[in-house]
């Protein structure tokens, strides 16, 4: 802190910073309102906030969160390092200036003050002027291509900038053609950072840790999504829109980075030159060129088939990437897919091979393996087909569009991953580092992984039982299988296995590898905390008993007990409420035909519908409308529907007359009557799924048209909670389709 000119009063301010968000985060545990803190740390515009709740690892985040922003703020607050600063000229000056304006007005932004449409153009110009001092700042330690991709990047972004906020000022919406224009709209802030970030690293004027700051703020940038459009509240907790704000949040690196640039342009001591990374040897051929050429290989065989992409859109990646990260991220991964896919990775290591320094030979190998890892996960996440839903972004259409299904074409990317391995294997054997040239680091990486490896061996001595495995639990439909056989009989304990390992249990999960006789042994401690009932042993295993009961019925005495007794109760408790239905189908009026019919049958037992419909089915493709506008009865033809309230019984008579009976209106509350056209002869309203079918309304099995007369009425019983309902339903053969309601 003494070293730099404002460092004690900045570490205070940090203090006071963080001192104030942990009095906040006291508050929270007091009052059980997070508002405060999340307006402080995460959200300065209060979006959203009543969608959260005290969560305590929210607000452990939230600290943490505050602890990183104390950290950047001392940073950029704590100025450049005591005395005269190192002449470097006046453009240096003028770039310092101009990185400290940039930084004191991202500072501003967190303040609570108006913000105007024409401060949205101050950035557009400051970045203009940060563009062109780095392009002439660069001058002598940068090569020429370099520092013209720093002018580039930088004014195209400026210009992006300005044009979107004039745009958006004179209410014309976002400039369109300009990402159109350039053709890379969303991949201009990334270019231009990942440029500046190079010629950075090249020049002894920045330290090594102002770089790495830089990269942190990139990456943070990139995964940001760019829009709140994909949240999704479904879920107790808004996921999507805390990693959206908290990255947000974290965006204070971003700061650091030009806080950090400023300060080391104004370092007391003049830059000493970085060491030249230390050249391996050259190795002769084929080794090298088999590295060289074996991206190549894969790539070659997906463009013969006209396939140029790499991983495709066919895989969870994508779907992470496409829903939750930032558009520059999208595009950097459409980027990304099409250039490995073409071979781009060779020319990578041909350039490795050619200056075989140390640095850049390990960035290539750390690359070629990292692009193999996401090469197997897109392989094992890869979906063979599957609908789409909206649109493809990016990807053509023709190349994974079929017949509105997103399908996987070209090669495996796992052809990729082993080639991309076995250069990077093949790197690391011919460049590697001599052991003088190899850091600590090493030692503690190695050390690492061997200790995980031995942590995920199984141990040898552990004794193995049988596993019942998913398919025993749950076996396909017999009309899924080739060969149908009867399923096999489950013991009380495999039932047990089966269902402690289904979702949902709230008790401990096991794999399916898991013996039978580990999740037994679980099961059994269970019951004796069930057989027991003690208050205090179940709150410490933070255990239900009423859920455990059915769990372990199969297993345990106890449970099985209670279980039993509650069947038991059920079971009489149905069996009376089918007793009443019965007698309230007995109290219901009889009809009495005003003509003689053919048949009139008064079912006996109490009617019921699982959805209140009961439907004819004698031609498979009709579908009568199942809300009529007279609420009773819909037909086509070959299809009749009658509508009724599932909660209830029904008490129903049938009638089927050789001529049309008189209508009677008298002690119904509806009376309709529609046309039907029978092909088959046989008119038979059922309810599948309940399992209810009425008798046949054909007049002796006569097919063509016929007039279907619905009655319908309430029946009080015994209050309104046990009512029924009365159906009487007549049929005669007769034309016409018109629908006649007689009372509604």
């Amino acid at each position: 802190m003494r070293r730099h000119r404002f460092g004690r009063i900045a570490a205070v301010f940090a203090m006071i910073y963080l001192a104030a968000v942990v009095v906040l985060a006291v508050v929270v545990e007091v009052t059980g309102d997070i508002t405060p803190l999340w307006v402080v740390v995460a959200d300065r515009s209060d979006f959203a906030a009543d969608d959260l709740r005290p969560w305590w690892w929210l607000v452990v985040l939230l600290v943490l969160i505050a602890t990183v922003q104390a950290w950047a703020y001392w940073q950029v607050l704590r100025g450049p390092e005591r005395g005269q600063p190192a002449r470097h000229g006046r453009e240096v000056r003028l770039l310092r200036a101009t990185l400290y304006v940039s930084v004191g007005h991202d500072l501003l932004l967190l303040l609570p003050i108006p913000y105007t449409w024409w401060m949205e153009l101050i950035p557009g110009a400051i970045q203009l002027l940060t563009a062109w001092l780095f392009f002439r700042v660069l001058r002598g330690t940068t090569l020429r291509w370099l520092r013209r991709i720093v002018l580039v990047t930088g004014m195209l972004h400026a210009v992006n900038g300005l044009a979107t906020a004039a745009t958006w000022s004179l209410g014309a919406g976002s400039p369109a053609w300009m990402a159109g224009l350039f053709g890379v709209g969303e991949l201009i802030w990334p270019a231009w950072a990942i440029s500046v970030l190079v010629a950075q690293a090249r020049d002894p004027r920045w330290s090594r840790t102002t770089v790495r700051i830089g990269v942190v703020a990139l990456v943070i940038s990139l995964l940001r999504p760019s829009s709140l459009l994909t949240f999704s509240y479904a879920s107790e907790v808004p996921w999507d829109q805390l990693v959206y704000v908290l990255l947000g949040a974290l965006s204070v690196f971003g700061l650091v980075w030009w806080a950090r640039s400023a300060h080391d342009l104004g370092s007391l001591m003049p830059p000493a030159p970085r060491p030249r990374s230390v050249r391996a040897p050259a190795r002769r051929w084929p080794l090298p060129v088999v590295a060289i050429v074996l991206p190549l290989l894969p790539a070659a065989v997906n463009l013969a088939h006209g396939m140029p992409f790499w991983l495709g859109p066919t895989n969870a990646l994508w779907s992470i990437v496409q829903e939750h990260g930032s558009s520059e991220l999208l595009i950097t991964w459409y980027a990304l897919d099409l250039l490995v896919g073409v071979g781009l990775p060779s020319l990578l290591i041909l350039a490795a091979v050619r200056r075989r320094t140390q640095r850049l030979m390990r960035a290539t190998t750390l690359s070629l393996f990292s692009l193999a890892a996401v090469a197997a996960v897109s392989a094992f996440t890869e979906t063979a087909s599957g609908p789409l839903f909206g649109e493809l972004p990016l990807y053509p259409a023709g190349l994974f569009v079929k017949d509105g299904a997103l399908v996987s074409t070209g090669i495996s990317p796992l052809w990729y991953g082993l080639a991309l391995t076995a250069s990077a294997l093949i790197l690391t054997f011919l460049y590697a580092a001599p052991p003088a040239h190899r850091g600590r680091r090493h030692v503690l990486v190695a050390g690492i992984a061997s200790a995980a490896a031995l942590c995920l061996l199984p141990a040898a001595d552990q004794a193995r039982g049988p596993a019942t495995t998913a398919e025993e639990c749950h076996p396909p439909p017999y009309w899924e299988q080739e060969q149908p056989e009867p399923p096999p009989e489950l013991t009380a304990e495999q039932q047990f296995v089966c269902a402690l390992r289904g979702q949902g249990t709230g008790l401990a999960r096991f794999t399916a590898t898991t013996p039978d006789q580990a999740v037994l042994a679980y099961g059994r401690r269970l019951c004796e905390l069930h057989t027991r009932n003690d208050p205090r042993e179940l709150a410490r295993w933070k255990i239900d008993r009423n859920t455990l009961t059915y769990m372990i019925a199969e297993i345990c005495p106890s449970a099985a007990a209670i279980v039993k007794a509650g069947r038991a109760k059920q079971d009489q408790e149905i069996a009376e409420m089918r007793a009443e239905a019965q007698r309230m189908c007995d109290a219901t009026p009889r009809h009495h035909p005003r003509i003689k019919p053919a048949t009139a049958i008064r079912i006996k037992e109490p009617q019921m519908t699982d959805y209140g419909v009961l439907q004819t089915y004698e031609n498979e493709d009709g579908d009568p409308n199942l809300d009529p506008g007279n609420g009773l009865v819909s037909s086509e033809p070959g299809a009749l529907a009658v509508i009724t309230n599932p909660e209830f019984d029904l008490c129903v008579t049938v009638e089927t007359y050789p001529r049309r009976p008189p209508v009677e209106t008298k002690g119904w509350d509806t009376v309709v009557e529609v046309g039907y056209r029978s092909s088959t002869g046989e008119i038979v309203l059922s309810d599948n799924v309940s399992g209810t079918e009425l008798p046949d309304l054909s007049l002796n099995g006569r097919a063509g048209h016929y007039r279907i007369r619905v009655h319908y009425a309430w029946f009080p019983w015994k209050g309104e909670d046990q009512g029924g309902q009365r159906l009487l339903i007549m049929a005669y053969p007769a034309p016409g389709d018109k629908e006649a309601v007689y009372r509604k």
